[in-house]
Formats: structure tokens, sequence, C-alpha cells
């Protein structure tokens, strides 16, 4: 047989004789490449995520002010449920940490998956442009002053909203044990409990990148967060809304508040700048060379 009849026999062979052989040949040819691309997604290498981090804190330093500043004081309101959540689980009388922990990081969920601007979110994030020279210092600073600012009007807000709500929600014993257990600290306390929370909070966006949109995320966070909430670790942000609900109740003094804040958004910016942006870059970029 000629060689040119064989490869007539193996073109006949392949060309289906039906149409379901031509979607099962399709069905095949498809499934190899969906195969290799939910691989490909499952594992990120770590350079792949750093790329990653850094296209997304490129994007942030790039936002304009009103588009930060709104998407801020949205953010600020979001996590106000977790401490609506935390409050109504300890008026009902529930003193069980593990109770509080689990109901803690709901509104972080909803605030990180919605896209609104955490100001813990970026003391990570944002860094790492200006650590791979694609951004300046001055352009970081505006990003953590117009986030952290609009958190915190965001949050304040939302703590006078969950005020006036009480009569509906009866929450006031839990929002004014947890207050007392803000600000009863000591500075060291705070500050080194801030890196902490700050520390997972960044790493907890790191996941965000290296994990495939999916349900993986939304664990992502609620691991880290529900850490910071076993922990009552101090979170700048969630802090400001029980620290609020504390001054509105009478139980905490506003100089006491503004006291715990101010550590809480300095030990934050440690804790995620330190030991997620900076050992994160370093290890990885090493590596690659």
């Amino acid at each position: 047989m000629s060689e040119e009849s064989e490869v007539a026999d193996d073109e006949a062979e392949a060309t289906p004789e039906t149409e379901r052989g031509e979607e099962r040949m399709r069905e095949d040819r498809e499934a190899v490449r969906v195969i290799v691309e939910r691989s490909s997604e499952a594992r990120r290498h770590p350079d792949d995520v750093l790329e990653l981090a850094i296209e997304a804190g490129l994007d942030q330093l790039g936002r304009s002010t009103l588009s930060l500043v709104l998407s801020a004081l949205a953010a600020g309101g979001i996590v106000g449920f977790s401490a609506l959540a935390v409050g109504v689980v300890g008026s009902l009388g529930s003193e069980v940490r593990l109770v509080q922990a689990l109901v803690y990081p709901f509104g972080f969920v909803v605030c990180i998956m919605s896209g609104a601007e955490l100001f813990t979110e970026h003391t990570a994030t944002a860094v790492y442009p200006v650590l791979d020279r694609r951004s300046s210092v001055r352009a970081l600073l505006r990003l953590w002053v117009l986030v952290c600012v609009g958190n915190l009007i965001g949050a304040v807000g939302v703590a006078f909203i969950l005020d006036q709500a009480d009569g509906v929600i009866h929450a006031s014993e839990g929002y004014r044990q947890v207050a007392l257990g803000m600000v009863q600290h000591d500075a060291k306390g705070i500050l080194f409990s801030a890196i902490l929370a700050g520390w997972l909070m960044a790493l907890g966006a790191w996941l965000v990148h290296a994990t495939p949109p999916s349900v993986a995320q939304i664990v992502s966070i609620y691991i880290v967060t529900f850490l910071v909430g076993i922990g009552e670790l101090h979170h700048s942000i969630m802090g400001t809304v029980e620290v609020a609900l504390g001054v509105f109740g009478d139980s905490v003094a506003a100089v006491d508040a503004a006291r715990t804040i101010a550590i809480a958004i300095g030990g934050n910016l440690i804790g995620g700048s330190v030991f997620v942006a900076l050992l994160n870059y370093g290890h990885i970029r090493r590596s690659r060379e």
C-alpha cells in the first residue's frame, strides 16, 4: 500500500461519521486544554503571585482621590458588620471566645470580596510597587492617608448608626464589653497586638492573590480574620468601630479610644509592611536571582 493510501486511510478514520462524533472529538480537544488551565490555576508560583500583587498595588496607587476616598468610606462601614455580629453574640450572654471569633470575619469577607479599599490590605499590597521601583514613596503615603482616613470616617459613621439602631439590635452590652477590652491594655500590648493583626491581614491579601477566584479566597480571608478575632488582636479599622460604640455608649473615654486606634494604626503598618511586604518581596526576588 502506498504512503498516500495510508495517509488517506488515517484521515478517514479520524473523520467523524456523525454529528455526535464531531462533538466528541471537539470535547476531547477542549478537555485537555481545560485540565491544563485549571491545573495551572490551582497553584500559582510565588513569583507570579508577587507580580499580581504589584499590579494590584499599581492599580490602587493610580486611582483618583475621590475614588479612593469613596471606596475607603464604604470599606470602613462594611467592616462594621463584624462589630454587629460580635456585639450581638456578646449580648446574648455567650462568654465563649470561640463563638465571637467565629462571627468576627463576616464583615471582612464581605468587605474584601466586594473590592472596597481596606487600610490593612494596603499596608503590604501598595508597598510592593515601591520596592520594585515602579512607584514612589510619595504615592504610597498618599494612598495610605486617603484610605486610612476614609476607613476611619466610615467606621465611626457605621458605629453611630449601630448605636442609634440598638433599640432593635439589643447589642449594647456586647459592644461595651468589646470596647472595654480594646482600651484596657498598655501601649506596648496594643502595639504588638496590632503588629500581629497587621501581619495576618496582609497575609490575607497575599493569599487572595495566590488563590484563583473561588471559595478558596473566602476561606483564606476567613482564616486570617478568625485568628485576629480569636486572639482579640487590635485591628485599627474594626477597632475604630468597636471603641466608637463604646464612646457613644459612654463606657469608654474619647481620649482612650483615640490613643488605642493611633497605636493600632502604627502597629498594623509595621506588621503588614515589614513582616509581609519586605519579607515576601525579598525572598521571592532573591530566589529569582
